[in-house]
């Protein structure tokens, strides 16, 4: 059934999260959305592999981008979306209702009705964010089509409970290995143990204190985490070799090569092996234009602590931000749910900024 564009931007919500669209199976639900928008005669339509690009071209002053990934991260018995009320609050329950189809819902619904916007806008509805960064959508097509990227503003419509929330951390992960020599376990004293050699990477891990970094008038506050460890070969085996992932979320004023160079001083002595970082984004709030959109949707600006990609707009000098309806701390949950009040009033918050109401 097709995408119908003038129902309310909650039932958009139900309808688009009832399409199943896990990382790497967004087609169906990307058909759907070309088809839809290139029904609107006011947008230029792109596609490239399952990301959907709509812009208008009205000749004006200024251009903003306005982004939201379609995929969702593996179902678990919450598809398809049901209504449901808390403490007295009407909501949708269900996978990506927070992360982020809710947000894509509300883009949809104003891609297809602000037909003479006081900005041109860019949409950009991108694949595979959930999964690994060289299959995301938005980085395939920032190398396919770079010139799509010219704006001088950026909003992502991820979860940020209807608030503004500016810039993201950073993130790192790496492997602290220890090694050992393999024994019988009825004769440890042969042997070394790798598993207890990597207690004092654990005892660095438990006693390390995140700091609080204020970044251009945010507090960002960091992390430094064990998420992984694995060792062991047998049940009567003396391990000789052990690895401890970790994860550094950093503030947005270090660089990926300032983050590696702490994470080394933290683990000092141990093999550290840097297997994935991505730069954060400052808020870009000092810019005028984001100046204008805080104060037309009326939000007090917050740090995003986790990483999103205003870090792809933010490395191409365009100020970046996240919008959207859905707490956070529900994205991914197998509870996720978005109150209706959020989807109405963010719908609200853009409407009126880029109708210049």
């Amino acid at each position: 059934m097709p995408l119908d564009l003038t129902a309310s931007a909650a039932d958009i919500t139900r309808a688009i999260c009832d399409i199943p669209s896990v990382s790497g199976e967004e087609k169906p639900l990307a058909d759907l959305i070309e088809e839809a928008v290139r029904a609107l005669g006011h947008l230029e339509v792109l596609r490239d592999g399952n990301t959907i690009v709509a812009r208008t071209n009205l000749g004006r002053a200024q251009r903003v981008a306005i982004a939201g990934h379609i995929d969702t991260v593996p179902i678990n018995a919450n598809v398809p979306t049901r209504d449901v009320e808390i403490d007295g609050e009407a909501l949708i329950w269900g996978r990506g209702t927070v992360d982020m189809k809710a947000g894509v819902a509300v883009q949809l619904k104003l891609a297809a009705e602000l037909t003479a916007p006081v900005v041109d806008i860019t949409w950009m509805w991108y694949d595979n964010e959930e999964v690994e960064a060289a299959r995301n959508g938005l980085k395939l097509l920032a190398d396919h089509r770079p010139d799509l990227f010219q704006a001088d503003f950026a909003i992502l419509g991820e979860p940020s409970n209807g608030e503004v929330e500016g810039g993201c951390n950073g993130t790192l992960r790496a492997v602290v290995r220890t090694t050992g020599v393999r024994a019988h376990s009825a004769r440890a004293w042969i042997g070394e143990n790798a598993i207890h050699r990597a207690a004092p990477i654990l005892a660095r891990l438990a006693e390390y204190r995140p700091r609080e970094v204020a970044v251009d008038g945010l507090e960002y506050r960091e992390g430094l985490n064990a998420v992984r460890i694995s060792g062991g070969i047998a049940g009567n085996v003396i391990p000789d070799a052990c690895e401890v992932e970790v994860n550094y979320r950093f503030a947005p004023n270090k660089s990926a090569a300032d983050a590696e160079a702490h994470v080394r001083n933290v683990f000092a002595g141990f093999a550290v092996e840097i297997t994935d970082v991505a730069e954060g984004a400052r808020p870009g709030l000092d810019a005028p234009i984001a100046q204008e959109f805080v104060a037309a949707v009326g939000a007090t600006p917050k740090p995003k602590y986790g990483w999103t990609d205003v870090a792809r707009f933010s490395a191409l000098g365009i100020p970046a931000v996240n919008y959207g309806p859905g707490d956070p701390h529900l994205a991914h949950h197998d509870e996720e749910r978005v109150p209706l009040s959020q989807i109405t009033a963010t719908e609200r918050g853009l409407r009126s900024w880029l109708s210049g109401a």
